[in-house]
């Protein structure tokens, strides 16, 4: 009876697809925890952002990631399907507002929508000792972050 309420409900997705990755709890089989949720991550190419978007892929989450470069968002696409996980890319600059439109756009045509997003994108043009930067560093950071702030 269990078994088949499982099959069952693997196989109806509100968004059609995810991953069908079946996990263990206490011995018994069971759907990834976000079967059926789609999930954004900007900046999602490299170390965290694409360790994000792994671990939500691995739970069941359908992926939309994404990078300012095609050739970074074309290699990490490659590298989450080659494990089985469900997962799309798109070229993002999260500093331009045409690009997050696009970014969302392509969410909803892809997924059918967003249920999850990770803002992962983060602006640093300072290397060092953070009391050695100068106001202007500190003014592009507080701008990245809140770009209708008034300098």
């Amino acid at each position: 009876m269990l078994r088949l309420s499982l099959h069952r409900l693997l196989s109806v997705s509100p968004r059609g697809g995810g991953s069908c990755i079946m996990q263990s709890v206490r011995g018994v089989q069971t759907p990834p925890k976000l079967q059926g949720k789609v999930a954004l991550v900007t900046a999602s190419t490299d170390g965290i952002g694409l360790a994000i978007a792994q671990k939500l892929a691995q739970d069941g989450a359908r992926v939309l990631i994404s990078s300012r470069k095609q050739q970074n968002v074309d290699k990490a696409v490659r590298e989450l399907k080659e494990q089985g996980l469900d997962v799309e890319g798109t070229v993002c600059h999260v500093g331009r507002s045409e690009d997050r439109e696009r970014l969302v756009n392509t969410a909803v045509q892809k997924f059918g929508g967003v249920d999850i997003l990770v803002s992962n994108a983060a602006v640093n043009p300072f290397f060092g000792n953070i009391l050695d930067s100068t106001d202007e560093v500190w003014d592009k950071v507080s701008q990245y972050v809140n770009p209708h702030r008034s300098a």
